[in-house]
């Protein structure tokens, strides 16, 4: 009895003191000791200089000649064991512990014996007009004994003839303007399309789903040069024997094992259990091109259909005089699927103080051919980053946390290697990781730095550029000493503001940043240099084409290479800050600010049809109100004197920071999109390279006007703006304090 009677005591002490020491805890959590605050400090300036300092544009250059010497195409042996050879090497001497992660994915080729084909067939059998299986060599820095021809990836191989239909740019906008307008029904039909615009897979999708039998895509002059300009080896336009390849799948990673990693273990769907394409897909030059549309029939084309090519663009279907009744276009393909193996490179400093905390920077090596500029540029000026990095810790520097450099395999074929290792990872990636930083062309043209990015890395970013030396001597004699200048007058993000700060747009699904954002909610941003919008062309003219060669890079994009030397730079600071500061450089209160300015785009859109259909849209502006009330009651914390030596203050501070983007993810994903989850920020619907707002609610909107359905889709309209505001309010409850958690109810307890 004694016994039981101590017991008791024990126990109802120990509550007891539990009950004290809690709200003693709870209480100086929430009344902290002035004395005993200091504030941050932040990391030691003196290794940005030295980061930067180390960037050498002679030594990006080396880089490029070496990655850009032979065509390195994915699952091949240049670039999956000559490239990775070479890389894992440098990391090694650059003092990097290095892994390679492979793994046994689908990919696709064309074959070189039996090239894809287009021609005119007659009745007769007879083939006239047929396309060049081959891009043209125009100077000797092109000839090589392995590069592939001109093909789309996971296009099915096979034989289709019909009459020609021509679709602009097989946009669904396009297709409904064909249908519904223009009163023609490409059903049936061999369609063909201009690039540009949109995804290229989304224009097979497109012409599948509206019946067409085939998709011949082109690259038109108006979208790939300038009139007064002779195109490649006289300038770095694209000439009329050049070829975009590239792949067509929507769903991105591994097309066999969706969600999951393609692991030896990994159960593989069929290829007919897959989301690619069922209809014939290839690329053709405009000098091919111009010989079956110049022979169309039918009526006039709209004039913004129209192209560069010298002739009257009309719809067909089919051809007009004799070979109206005579010639048919005829599209014979040949390209195969195969498995094959991709690699994945790391390269890992651990922290010192957080090594459980990843900054990971990233890019892709694989290209359609020498890939000078996509993704080489990259490559190179991530390989000069590492340098750089790897001579810091040499020095002394002791990074707070751990860094992960990554050299991502078969990114072409659908971010596949990069898809592959965050499915594999993505448990602890998703409890680790701080950010992800990805460089891909790297330097696409030399107009203006263009960045995309997630909004709570805004900040950091302007912070950054305003440290880097402007590489435009021109701009430099005008007064626009650093990066920031040039971007800030050549991109602002108010064009009649000449205060205004620089554009940064949102992420799409175009490089390996989408599995991070879309599969683990990891903040992100993406770095390139662009052209010149004034030239009203897509891309950069040789994208995609045997003429992306080293030569083209030296001569018209970066001569002398200051341009990728500065985006490295940029780079290397950005995460700097990222991988040393105490308090990690994320602004929440931005991101508020940015929902809200969505949110008014997206208003005047759509609000005068959300009130028609009684949908109250105060709620969606409560929503967002919170999560910035939410964001600037953080920021005070961060701002207020805390106690640095406090390392589990700084812990859940950072974890705040870093985990926001988590609680926007969606698992059942976005719609019918399960590979897209970010609610807040995924590709369109429609092209998978662009960025929508709000995606869910906005694929819901998508032409609903048209629907005949109308309950039904206003139904799905407001699941989505449920779904949406569901996450708006989960988000602003992450970012405030331990205690009390605040909901939506106004039920008071009663003590």
């Amino acid at each position: 009895m004694n016994a039981t009677k101590h017991l008791i005591l024990l126990l109802v002490g120990g509550t007891v003191a539990g009950v004290l020491i809690g709200f003693l805890i709870g209480w100086f959590s929430n009344n902290p000791e002035p004395a005993a605050s200091t504030p941050i400090p932040m990391a030691d300036p003196t290794v940005s200089k030295i980061l930067m300092d180390e960037i050498n544009s002679t030594e990006i250059e080396k880089y490029l000649e070496f990655l850009s010497s032979e065509p390195h195409i994915a699952g091949r042996d240049v670039d999956e064991v000559i490239l990775v050879e070479y890389i894992k090497n440098l990391w090694t001497d650059f003092g990097f512990h290095v892994e390679v992660h492979p793994y046994k994915v689908l990919l696709s080729y064309p074959n070189q014996e039996d090239s894809n084909l287009i021609s005119i067939l007659l009745d007769n059998g007879t083939e006239i007009e047929k396309s060049t299986p081959s891009e043209k060599v125009l100077d000797e820095t092109q000839e090589s004994d392995i590069v592939v021809n001109p093909f789309n990836a996971y296009s099915p191989s096979g034989d289709v003839v019909g009459n020609l239909v021509y679709v602009n740019y097989a946009r669904v906008e396009d297709f409904i303007e064909l249908t519904r307008d223009l009163g023609v029904d490409p059903s049936g039909h061999v369609c063909i399309s201009r690039y540009g615009r949109i995804f290229r897979g989304s224009k097979a999708a497109l012409a599948q789903e509206y019946g067409c039998k085939g998709l011949i895509i082109y690259s038109d002059p108006i979208d790939y040069t300038v009139s007064w300009v002779d195109p490649y080896p006289d300038s770095w336009f694209l000439p009329g024997t050049g070829a975009q390849r590239g792949n067509l799948q929507s769903y991105k990673g591994d097309p066999l094992t969706p969600q999951y990693p393609a692991l030896d273990t990994a159960w593989r769907m069929r290829e007919n259990e897959t989301t690619l394409p069922k209809i014939p897909v290839t690329p053709i030059g405009y000098d091919d091109a111009i010989k079956y549309l110049e022979k169309m029939g039918g009526n006039e084309a709209p004039e913004d259909w129209f192209g560069g090519l010298p002739i009257k663009y009309k719809l067909g279907p089919g051809f007009e005089g004799e070979l109206n009744n005579t010639g048919k276009i005829k599209m014979h393909i040949t390209t195969q699927n195969e498995m094959a193996t991709t690699h994945n490179i790391f390269g890992y400093i651990e922290g010192s103080v957080e090594p459980d905390r990843y900054v990971l920077i990233g890019n892709h090596r694989d290209a359609w051919v020498f890939g000078a500029v996509d993704p080489s540029m990259g490559t190179s000026a991530m390989l000069e980053m590492s340098r750089s990095i790897g001579n810091a810790v040499k020095k002394g520097w002791r990074p707070r946390r751990s860094i992960i450099f990554c050299n991502w395999g078969a990114e072409e074929y659908g971010t596949v290697g990069s898809t592959e290792w965050v499915e594999e990872f993505q448990k602890l990636l998703s409890s680790r990781s701080v950010v992800y930083l990805n460089i891909d062309t790297g330097v696409k043209g030399n107009y203006s730095l263009q960045v995309s990015a997630l909004p709570n890395l805004n900040a950091l970013i302007y912070e950054s550029a305003m440290l880097v030396s402007n590489p435009d001597l021109d701009e430099v004699a005008e007064g626009r000493i650093t990066l920031y200048d040039t971007w800030a007058k050549r991109k602002p993000k108010h064009v009649d503001n000449a205060e205004s700060i620089p554009r940064i747009a949102t992420l799409g699904s175009g490089s390996d940043y989408a599995p991070f954002v879309q599969t683990t909610g990891i903040s992100a941003a993406d770095f390139a240099f662009t052209h010149d919008p004034a030239l009203d062309i897509r891309s950069y003219p040789v994208y995609h084409s045997v003429y992306e060669t080293f030569e083209l890079v030296r001569k018209y994009i970066d001569p002398g290479f200051r341009i990728n030397k500065a985006v490295a730079q940029l780079m290397v600071e950005i995460a700097r800050r990222l991988i040393d500061d105490p308090i990690l450089p994320f602004n929440c209160v931005d991101y508020g600010e940015k929902l809200k300015e969505d949110q008014e785009v997206f208003k005047s859109a759509y609000a005068q049809l959300f009130s028609e259909n009684g949908i109250d849209l105060t709620l969606f502006d409560n929503a967002i109100e919170d999560f910035i009330q939410a964001a600037k009651e953080l920021h005070a914390r961060i701002d207020a004197p805390l106690d640095t030596s406090n390392v589990l203050l700084l812990r859940s501070i950072n974890d705040q920071l870093m985990y926001l983007d988590r609680a926007f993810i969606d698992m059942n994903g976005i719609g019918e999109r399960i590979n897209f989850r970010h609610v807040i920020y995924a590709p369109s619907l429609h092209n998978t390279y662009a960025s929508s707002a709000f995606p869910g609610l906005s694929d819901s909107l998508f032409d609903i006007e048209a629907d005949l359905d109308q309950p039904g889709r206003w139904r799905e309209v407001e699941r989505q703006y449920s779904i949406l505001l569901y996450h708006i309010g989960s988000a602003a409850a992450t970012l405030r304090d331990v205690y009390p958690i605040k909901g939506h109810s106004n039920f008071q307890s009663r003590s």
